[in-house]
């Protein structure tokens, strides 16, 4: 499966008020669960000293598919496909590595 392949399958999927002119709907979204996969993690350093066990470690994972979900979505509400974004961000960090700003900070470095 590729991205856009994801992409058009997470969007059947898709049931929120105005969709297509709703970006704000996916975007609390993924907010919502990256919080819940640091949450997660935090949890692994506060309760279990760093150790990720396999039903965190598999926790995580659905929670990563959830944000997933959100990215594919919220791509879709501005007029992107997730190949292009993919490409565009790989891109964008071989320049970065190329002129040795990859360890930087700010958008445009």
């Amino acid at each position: 499966m590729d991205f856009n392949d994801y992409q058009g399958s997470a969007l059947i999927t898709a049931i929120y008020p105005n969709r297509g002119v709703n970006f704000t709907y996916p975007a609390l979204g993924l907010a919502g669960e990256a919080g819940e996969v640091a949450d997660k993690l935090k949890k692994v350093i506060r309760d279990h000293g760093g150790v990720l066990t396999d039903p965190v470690r598999d926790a995580v994972a659905k929670e990563l598919g959830d944000v997933l979900w959100y990215v594919a979505v919220l791509a879709a509400e501005i007029d992107y496909d997730l190949n292009t974004i993919a490409q565009a961000n790989l891109n964008k960090l071989a320049s970065r590595q190329e002129r040795g700003v990859i360890s930087g900070s700010g958008d445009n470095r």
